[in-house]
This record gives structure tokens, sequence and C-alpha cells, in this order.
């Protein structure tokens, strides 16, 4: 007569299965919350970086007043006569918001500037170390005759260099508004006339002819730092 199993065995075998199973989900369930913990962590620090680069850009003038500027340039009045390089920190103004040549800004070319003069005053009321540069160009073409009718042309002159810093010095003018004396000292007018042409342009090339408003910080590290 062959033995039967035991009752009691089939029943040990069937709680040992359950228990590999319970031990099983218990080990997933652990995982699980393992890999949540740590998305949790990794969301947390994300959005502490994130806090941290917002309070940086709060504290960066230089970021405040380029977003400020970009937020202005989706005007397309604006963004037709001005171009903002974010990279570095210049609004270029083309040859086209001039009358032809001369010194003298288009009205349109006058509203353009007005729009970004509040943002540029506010740049430097807040910041004493700030300082604006508004920096004249011209292409290599030669002044054909001098141009002595100042009330035409906003300016006498009779080459390249003194055109360009005319230029300059106008887009200044249009710049400086009703800034107080001692802010106004902190924009400062150049005339490079023909001898910087834009990278890989060549220097007779129209595009050379141009007015750049350039916006910097003394001592930038220590201000955001």
């Amino acid at each position: 007569m062959k033995d039967k199993p035991s009752e009691w065995i089939a029943i040990s075998d069937l709680m040992s299965g359950v228990m590999a199973v319970v031990m099983l989900l218990l080990v997933i369930a652990v995982l699980q919350k393992s890999v949540s913990d740590m998305h949790h962590q990794q969301e947390m620090a994300k959005a502490a970086e994130q806090a941290k680069l917002a309070q940086s850009k709060m504290k960066d003038p230089m970021a405040k007043v380029k977003a400020a500027l970009q937020e202005m340039m989706k005007d397309d009045d604006a963004s037709n006569l001005m171009v903002l390089d974010m990279t570095s920190n210049r609004l270029t103004l083309a040859d086209s918001v001039f009358e032809r040549g001369s010194a003298c800004l288009k009205e349109e070319a006058q509203h353009a500037v007005s729009s970004v003069r509040g943002k540029l005053v506010s740049f430097l009321s807040e910041n004493p170390k700030a300082q604006i540069f508004v920096e004249g160009y011209t292409d290599n073409i030669p002044v054909s005759r001098p141009v002595t009718d100042y009330r035409k042309y906003c300016t006498v002159y009779d080459d390249n260099f003194t055109l360009s810093a005319a230029r300059a010095r106008e887009v200044r003018k249009a710049i400086i508004g009703e800034l107080d004396d001692r802010s106004a000292k902190r924009i400062v007018v150049a005339g490079y006339g023909d001898s910087r042409p834009l990278p890989e342009i060549d220097a007779s090339n129209p595009k050379n002819r141009r007015v750049e408003v350039r916006f910097l910080i003394d001592n930038f590290d220590d201000i955001v730092n």
C-alpha cells in the first residue's frame, strides 16, 4: 500500500508559496517607495535650483534690463529698427534709423528709442556702477563732400569718424531725456567710423553703418554673488 502525501505537507507548501508571493510584493513595494522617494528628492532639488536661479536673476540687474528690453522688442515698430543681442548686452540701431547722410534720427526711430529710454534710465538709476556706451560706426566709403548745414543734418562733418560720433551723440540725447546730470555722465559716446566693421562683413557693406548701445556694470560679480 503506497503512502499518501501528508495533507500537512501540502498545506506547508501552499503557505510557503503564499509567503514567497507576499515577500515579493513587499520587495516591490519597498522598491517602488525608494524610486518614488528618489523622484521626489529630484523634483525638490530641481525646484530648489529653479528658485535659486530665479532669485539670482532678480539680483542680476543685467538680466533684468535685458528681459525688459526683450519684452519691449516684441513690438514690431521697435524690432524693425533695433536688434537686441542678449549675449553681448547691446542694442543695435541700423543705418535706416537716420536720415540719409545725416545724424538726425527719423521720427519713428525717435519713438523707438523713447520706448527703451525708461528701461535704460532705470538700469542706471538702480545701479550706481552701471554704464551705457553709445558707439557709432560707418562703412569705409569716404565722405564725398563736407556737410556744413547743422540744422538740416544735425551735425557738420567731413569724414566717417565725425559722422559716426554725431550719430551716437544724437542717440545718446534721445536716451537721456529727463535724466539727471550725474546719471547722464554715465552714458558715454564714441565714434569709430569705419575702423570696426562687423565680423565677416566687408568694410564697404552698408550693414556696418550702425549705432550700438552697450550696457555694463563695473565689478558685476560682486553684485550678483
